[in-house]
């Protein structure tokens, strides 16, 4: 999630600072709005799984709420961003990355559970 973090905020960084590194004018993306709107979410996103991703590797109980929260708002922020038609495999990529992060978090969660209580 930390990885994942990373690359959200280097992608709003990027689209913060140059917007004609996206050939795709704002009209053709999904959600039409401009590249400093999409790389303020991006950022703010990339920053909030990151620190999510800290949070569950702590060991936290709240942090595995809040993860499957914000992952989930990545993934729907990545699907308004895949209409950017010149690198829609980055934007699968990070999706695909978003589900086995979901997965992650929500299989066994039974066990997870009880593993943390029986270390109480």
């Amino acid at each position: 999630m930390v990885m994942l973090g990373t690359f959200q905020a280097i992608e709003g960084l990027v689209a913060l600072f140059k917007d004609t590194y996206f050939v795709t004018p704002r009209s053709g993306l999904v959600v039409s709005v401009s590249y400093t709107t999409w790389g303020w979410v991006h950022l703010l996103l990339g920053i909030l799984v990151a620190l999510a991703g800290l949070g569950v590797m702590a060991g936290q109980g709240w942090a595995r709420w809040f993860a499957i929260v914000v992952v989930s708002l990545n993934f729907i922020a990545q699907l308004g961003f895949l209409g950017n038609s010149q690198y829609p495999l980055w934007s699968l990529t990070v999706m695909a990355l978003n589900v086995i992060i979901l997965f992650a978090l929500t299989a066994r969660w039974s066990e997870s559970t009880s593993d943390l209580q029986a270390a109480r």
